[in-house]
């Protein structure tokens, strides 16, 4: 069971010209590529698994930023950790199937 849900929202300060976009589409790449369960909606992106790992991806979503021409990064983070029931996302939405 996950113990944790951590939502980003990526801003990273793109080389003169480029498209923040691609470097938000490479962030998500990061998390598609972790394997956890995610969602990605228009402000953020948020992620379900273990809280140690969901950091764990941020921290690359960052480093990859920087290594790709970024001069920084600006990452918007929140945190639902609950070690003893657990969090997922499907239990927060379950009022809510269709996103409205």
């Amino acid at each position: 069971m996950a113990n944790a849900l951590v939502s980003i929202q990526i801003l990273p300060n793109a080389p003169e010209g480029a498209s923040k976009y691609e470097y938000v589409d490479r962030a998500i790449d990061i998390i598609k590529a972790s394997g956890v369960p995610y969602r990605v909606a228009p402000l953020e992106t948020t992620m379900e698994g273990e809280l140690h790992k969901l950091l764990m991806i941020v921290q690359q979503m960052n480093e990859a930023m920087t290594d790709q021409g970024c001069s920084s990064v600006i990452s918007q983070v929140k945190i639902l950790f609950n070690p003893t029931d657990g969090a997922s996302m499907g239990t927060l939405l379950e009022k809510y199937p269709d996103g409205q």
